[in-house]
């Protein structure tokens, strides 16, 4: 007898439906010194090292291993505002916002731009918490784009380093540099690739049911008492959106930091992507999303002591074309 398995897919996904945005929302951070706690770079692509293991558990610790790795553009990001907060019987609310006198141009494709700013942060006398509102560069990137992305990033450590580092910060640049270092365990904070309406064999790996079935054989079966409530439920996997979802991967292992992209130029260009211009990041392993997303980059929340605190030596950096 053929057992029946209808259950499938993570209720943890729940409701599979399309991102809002192209790039995500961060929940949660981990607050450390006082500095930005994020950044933010594009998806260049893939390719493969060949490293000396340095995990003190495996098998192959002290050898060199083959080792799968994502290559990230990180052109320096931009302070556009000071977002300060107060605690309030709601929760806490944004009170007023600091803007920097010299924006770029290309801000104003997505936000309104001031044309002369009254306030300034040392007339802020009461608040809780500050935030910086921070915008990425495309432009500098070979991905050809122009319109950047605003969005907030927190900052560590006690009130008054955060409005020491903000006044700091405020209309300049910050470098991935300045907040990571080799080594370091990441959060990757992304927009998975869209593969639009799929049916539930693809979106859910269902089995197909038997060539003799009365009706499709792609379907996941009766039913049942599922649809007393006028609609049918989401326990069982249907057809729908698959894709274009935001997803978090936890622990991911910095390799290199690198202003070089000569080191890992692949040759004619990365694919779908073309050439490396700005500072650029390796990390081990795969992170979701197409190539060109915008990928956010949070120090790790819950790190695993599995990973070493130092980074491998990396011996060689394949630079064939994936083409």
């Amino acid at each position: 007898m053929k057992k029946k398995n209808p259950r499938h897919g993570s209720m943890q996904f729940w409701p599979r439906v399309r991102a809002k945005r192209a790039h995500a929302k961060i929940r949660s951070w981990q607050s450390l010194e006082p500095k930005a706690l994020g950044f933010a770079g594009y998806k260049v692509g893939m390719t493969h090292l060949m490293i000396t293991d340095n995990r003190s558990t495996t098998k192959t610790k002290g050898e060199t291993i083959s080792c799968p790795a994502t290559i990230i553009e990180c052109p320096s990001i931009k302070v556009a505002s000071v977002r300060f907060y107060k605690n309030s019987y709601y929760g806490i609310r944004p009170i007023t916002q600091i803007m920097s006198e010299n924006l770029d141009k290309d801000l104003s494709r997505i936000i309104s731009l001031p044309k002369k700013q009254e306030k300034k942060i040392d007339d802020v006398k009461e608040f809780d918490d500050i935030t910086l509102v921070v915008y990425t560069q495309p432009k500098l990137t070979n991905i050809g784009k122009k319109k950047p992305e605003i969005f907030e990033l927190a900052i560590g450590g006690k009130k008054e380093e955060k409005l020491a580092y903000a006044k700091e910060k405020l209309g300049k640049g910050i470098s991935i540099d300045e907040l990571f270092k080799e080594g370091e365990q990441l959060d990757i904070h992304s927009i998975t690739k869209g593969k639009g309406f799929q049916g539930p064999v693809k979106r859910f790996g269902i089995t197909l049911k038997a060539k003799k079935s009365e009706k499709a054989k792609r379907n996941p079966g009766s039913l049942g008492g599922w649809k007393g409530q006028g609609h049918v439920m989401y326990r069982i996997a249907h057809a729908g959106q698959m894709g274009y979802h935001q997803r978090t991967e936890y622990n991911k292992h910095l390799l290199r930091i690198s202003k070089d992209p000569k080191e890992v130029e692949q040759k004619g260009g990365f694919l779908r992507y073309g050439i490396i211009k700005n500072q650029y990041i390796i990390v081990r392993g795969s992170i979701p999303g197409p190539k060109k997303r915008l990928i956010k980059l949070t120090h790790a929340i819950r790190k695993s002591s599995r990973i070493p605190e130092k980074a491998p030596a990396i011996v060689y950096i394949s630079k064939e074309s994936k083409q």
